[in-house]
């Protein structure tokens, strides 16, 4: 399997230099040359087994020759051994054509780690078998940080330097991540908003110097071998709730696009998905460029689902580069234009050509609170911000005949990782699982930086050069 940067300005690599180097040299993304296919009868057959079976089976399509199915299998049973669930991702039926894909029983309570535990031992494979180390970098808008750090703190051949905005995660999201006591984990603190975080590693790997001198790689959803392993929930999924070639839709709360191209993948491999929902809160730029070709940032609104407060989506390039039958050099201008000018308008042509994939809505504050009373009340549940996002916009997609039959909405994150804001709708708070219950007791680590690239770096020296003995 070789991938491609989508600004084809890079060379071809395969899926071993594409988990280590993150973004392509040439500032694109990688994608697979060729969309690898589902044979006749293999997603049915998937109904019944355990979930690292059919992980293995799906991620092999894309590592090719880096890892053989049946190292797959031993890396993903170790991965997913430690979940709380059984079924790893349980799917519960919330109506009589709706259903939620519960998605936060790993160790951080939230998606992702579906894809970290994964990262981190292929990490420790690959640098194992190179005799290598490397600088993971990574921003994160709450749940990316702690997953990348509970997935690579005991690899090793790894330093993790975790940027999130001050003042702009959950205090259970910050202390996830603040209060690991590992000397391979560096934690900032910057003052700015997600986007400024994102624009920091993007300056840091454009540095080519600096980023050759302290080996960087990212887990960000910038890296691939991040979205291969989120397909996988959806073949789960699908393969539990529907017959073979019966079409279910998908809708997934976004910020920064990864975890609804994920399903993207999966549709292009063959898994019949109808269409996918792609779920916005105030920071709904991902709405605007859907449905009105209006990819242009505004300030980022905070909200009570901070994980989405983003308005550069990084994994949005991936599905321009599709749209433009993936043209790499027209996505090359474009990208370089939206630097220069902070604004991009889709044309009619473009816009189109997503519709038939996606569908979007944008969810209010009130809404949010709304929807996690609306779901307590009817089914004694509780669910966090971003699953309400997901829920309303469900509903009114459905309402809006944008989406029809089946339909799966993800649950991105445990309750307990937001109690304020399910406090607030409910009147009640939800406690944290017993593994975290001194949670709030424990010290916390963390560094400070202003919103510049320069002071980033400069404190990721540092760390590098105490972890040396320098």
């Amino acid at each position: 399997m070789d991938y491609l940067s989508t600004r084809a300005n890079a060379p071809a690599a395969d899926f071993e230099n594409v988990l280590l180097a993150g973004l392509a040299p040439d500032g694109g993304l990688y994608m697979p040359a060729r969309w690898p296919q589902f044979a006749p009868g293999e997603i049915a057959a998937f109904r019944g087994k355990a979930y690292s079976e059919v992980a293995a089976a799906v991620m092999a399509r894309f590592t090719g020759a880096v890892f053989s199915e049946a190292d797959l299998r031993a890396l993903a049973a170790d991965a997913y051994g430690g979940f709380d669930h059984r079924d790893v991702a349980p799917i519960v039926q919330v109506g009589e054509e709706d259903w939620i894909l519960e998605l936060f029983h790993g160790p951080t309570l939230a998606f992702k780690d579906f894809a970290m535990q994964v990262l981190g031992r292929m990490f420790g494979a690959v640098l194992g078998r190179r005799g290598e180390r490397l600088t993971i970098i990574a921003a994160t808008s709450g749940d990316t940080g702690a997953a990348a750090i509970y997935a690579l703190t005991a690899c090793d051949r790894v330093d993790i330097v975790v940027l999130h905005p001050e003042g702009r995660v959950s205090d259970v999201q910050r202390r996830m991540m603040t209060t690991v006591d590992a000397p391979n984990v560096c934690n900032i603190a910057v003052k700015g908003a997600f986007d400024d975080c994102q624009a920091i590693v993007k300056d840091l790997f454009a540095d080519r110097a600096f980023a050759e001198t302290a080996r960087l790689s990212g887990v960000n959803s910038i890296n691939w071998a991040r979205l291969a392993a989120q397909t996988v929930y959806y073949v789960t999924a699908h393969a539990a709730l529907a017959e073979e070639n019966e079409t279910v839709s998908f809708v997934v709360p976004t910020g920064n696009f990864g975890d609804v191209f994920a399903g993207y993948a999966a549709k292009r491999m063959g898994l019949p998905i109808k269409r996918l929902g792609v779920a916005t809160n105030a920071n709904d730029i991902l709405h605007r460029a859907l449905t009105a070709g209006d990819y242009v940032p505004a300030a980022v609104a905070p909200t009570r689902s901070p994980s989405m407060d983003i308005q550069v989506a990084s994994n949005f390039e991936r599905l321009l580069f599709e749209a433009l039958d993936r043209d790499g050099a027209a996505l090359r201008a474009m990208m370089e234009a939206f630097k220069n000018t902070r604004a991009m308008h889709l044309d009619d042509n473009i816009r189109a050509r997503m519709a038939t994939d996606f569908a979007s809505f944008a969810v209010s504050e009130a809404e949010t609170l709304a929807e996690i009373k609306r779901h307590h009340a009817e089914t004694g549940a509780l669910i966090d911000p971003h699953t309400a996002v997901g829920r309303r916009a469900a509903r009114a997609l459905r309402e809006t005949g944008a989406l029809a039959g089946k339909v799966v909405a993800l649950s991105t994150a445990h309750p307990a990782k937001f109690p304020d804001a399910v406090e607030q709708a409910t009147g009640v708070r939800p406690d944290l699982p017993p593994a975290f219950a001194d949670l709030f007791d424990r010290p916390e680590t963390v560094l400070t930086a202003p919103a510049d690239a320069k002071a980033v770096k400069t404190l990721i020296l540092k760390h590098l050069e105490h972890r040396s003995g320098r």
